[in-house]
């Protein structure tokens, strides 16, 4: 890492951390007048076909067959839960509903644990699994809490289903046959989620009776911003951190986006600050810390020759929004 020039480095976490958090911001913004799983499929279909024809014209081998229908499965999944964002955001603030969509950690650890062969979390994990549900609890518990009321119970749930499904989509993905190229995996992915989406959308009318002249300059400028920077920087530059730095450093990323998102909703959303956010924002990134933290692979370093698809796996996979 010595030899990365620092201002790109500095950079590439900037993108992470910043325009990552950002996107729950502008996805309120363009779910106010654009369908909301319509909106998702069309930024994936785009983004993804722009990256998997950029990464093609750099000499990315062709997929086989296999690895198109694992991409299908687990773009399907991951895309999908990223849509239950975007339906989110039209029930809840975009800071809660990073909050939540932070918690998807606990629940990858959770399944991992569950699955035939899977391992055991250690005690640090335990801590951190209780505390995010404590969390949670304290953003849509029932009744008054420091003098503010809980949030609808309907978005949040969309959220935690769609962090599930976001999980069992990653952990399927680590075992999955794919690319030697990270960011060839990443353009399959959201090509083929992309496409779900945009069918779904089609089959439940979600376009029935849309015109492009209700859509507002603000959600169009979101849209653009989220195939961009939301898509194309953020993945980028959180693939290139995996190959400069170490996993850890880059899944500090799943504990500094909530407080990104809650901070940008309250300043230029008008969303509440009430003290229940601050509380459940606290308990739920220590949860969050402390599960990155204590959750990782044994210390047994990895083979050199395990490419940036390995690293990706070590580190925490967040919901990317």
């Amino acid at each position: 890492m010595s030899s990365t020039p620092r201002t790109k480095l500095l950079a590439a976490f900037a993108a992470l951390y910043f325009v990552w958090g950002s996107t729950y911001l502008f996805i309120r913004w363009a779910v106010e007048t654009l369908p909301p799983i319509g909106m998702a499929g069309v930024r994936f279909l785009i983004a993804g076909s722009a990256l998997y024809a950029w990464v093609r014209w750099r000499g990315a081998e062709r997929p086989t067959a296999i690895q198109w229908r694992s991409s299908a499965i687990v773009g399907a999944l991951l895309m999908s839960s990223n849509a239950c964002v975007a339906f989110a955001e039209r029930l809840v603030p975009s800071g809660v509903a990073s909050l939540l969509v932070g918690m998807t950690p606990a629940w990858m650890v959770s399944i991992d644990w569950m699955r035939p062969g899977g391992r055991r979390p250690r005690p640090g994990v335990f801590v951190g699994l209780a505390a995010g549900a404590i969390g949670v609890l304290i953003l849509v518990g029932p009744g008054q809490l420091a003098g503010s009321q809980p949030f609808n119970p309907l978005g949040a749930g969309i959220l935690v289903l769609g962090s599930l499904v976001w999980s069992f989509g990653s952990i399927y993905s680590r075992h999955a046959p794919r690319p030697s190229q990270a960011l060839q995996g990443s353009a399959m992915h959201m090509l083929c989620g992309g496409l779900w989406l945009v069918m779904v959308s089609l089959a439940t009318g979600q376009f029935r009776g849309f015109s492009f002249a209700q859509v507002s300059t603000r959600s169009w400028i979101a849209f653009v911003y989220l195939i961009l920077f939301g898509s194309l920087v953020g993945f980028s530059a959180f693939v290139y951190l995996l190959r400069v730095t170490t996993p850890a450093r880059v899944a500090t990323y799943a504990y500094v986006n909530p407080m990104v998102a809650v901070l940008l909703g309250w300043l230029f959303a008008g969303e509440t600050l009430s003290l229940r956010v601050l509380l459940a924002a606290l308990v739920i990134v220590g949860a969050v810390a402390l599960i990155t933290t204590f959750g990782g692979e044994a210390a047994k370093k990895p083979p050199a020759e395990k490419d940036s698809c390995e690293r990706a796996d070590a580190a925490v996979v967040e919901e990317v929004p």
